[in-house]
């Protein structure tokens, strides 16, 4: 008797829902399994990545929205997921949902890039956004793209790390993926210094000289963030980066309101690409949820970002303060 394992299930579960068109029932009806079964194989396929989707339609209601956020911080493009009213939910339910839209946004916009030039390099930074636009991947063959880690990759507690980010990219697309061998924040300057004078280390710094292409996220200084849950960085040294006027993080910089890095310690520890480089390729952040706007524009000011992708919940809320500036 030829017994399927779980992924050749959901595999075949997944051709027959939406490349056969059966709906669930007539799906599991031919495989000899119950409903309640087909739609967790069908659920597994999309969080896996297995299946994707892409919506070709642009127009989702939010352009005249994406056209002021642009142009106030003269970006080469702002790229918003539809909005579904995430009011009504607690605020981490909404960051996870946003976290999923952007990922899935920011995924398609790869896709297309690798599909006009798939020998790019591309630099990518980590967190729970950047950890879905793996997802949104499958069925893309780059094998002569490259992947690099736009910060130290090491650490000891995070699946959202920049290893796990490349990694998970590279495998997806079957292109190349480097990383940097290296904490995400030395113990000290003369430490950071080793590392960065390190061979295997300064080729993957040589990339972020040649990238087309670079994805950061923005984190937030407060408990909730990712630096925080992870014991990254400590409650005492968020409140010495507040005050010294600092409002957030994208790979380990910490920046003030006008995107400019702060004179801190943490900055001088980072193993990291900073801002000057970031500006001299084409920068995409990813902001996900309403807790992120105010380190998402410090981040707009600094110069060092051509393209935003956003969540159509906080697209309005910013676009709002725009308006309420003028």
């Amino acid at each position: 008797m030829n017994i399927m394992s779980d992924n050749q299930l959901m595999t075949r579960a997944a051709w027959l829902y939406y490349v056969g068109g059966l709906n669930q029932e007539a799906t599991s009806k031919h495989m000899g399994l119950t409903r309640a079964r087909v739609n967790k194989l069908l659920s597994q396929a999309r969080d896996t990545g297995l299946v994707t989707i892409a919506i070709n339609e642009r127009d989702v209601g939010l352009l005249a929205e994406e056209e002021v956020i642009r142009a106030e911080f003269g970006l080469e493009f702002c790229l918003t997921t539809p909005k579904i009213g995430l009011s009504d939910v607690d605020a981490d339910a909404e960051a996870r949902i946003a976290f999923s839209m952007v990922g899935a946004a920011a995924g398609q916009y790869l896709r297309d890039r690798l599909s006009s030039n798939p020998e790019m390099i591309i630099g990518t930074g980590w967190g729970r956004t950047l950890a879905h636009v793996s997802r949104s991947l499958s069925g893309v063959s780059a094998p002569k793209a490259k992947f690099f880690s736009l910060m130290g990759s090491l650490s000891s507690n995070s699946s959202f790390s920049p290893f796990e980010v490349v990694h998970a990219i590279a495998q997806a697309t079957g292109a190349e993926g480097y990383f940097l061998p290296a904490p995400f924040i030395a113990d000290s300057e003369s430490d950071r210094d080793v590392f960065l004078s390190q061979r295997v280390v300064l080729e993957t710094m040589e990339l972020a000289k040649r990238a087309d292409l670079a994805f950061v996220s923005v984190g937030e200084l407060t408990e909730t963030s990712l630096l925080r849950t992870q014991k990254m960085i400590s409650e005492e040294e968020i409140a010495s980066l507040r005050d010294l006027g600092a409002v957030g993080d994208t790979n380990g910089i910490f920046f003030d309101q006008n995107g400019k890095a702060v004179d801190h310690d943490l900055n001088r520890r980072s193993v990291a690409i900073g801002l000057t480089l970031l500006a001299r390729t084409k920068t995409v952040a990813l902001s996900a949820g309403r807790r992120k706007l105010s380190a998402t524009q410090a981040i707009l000011r600094s110069g060092a970002i051509k393209g935003l992708i956003i969540d159509g919940d906080s697209a309005v809320h910013l676009y709002q303060s725009i308006q309420k500036r003028k």
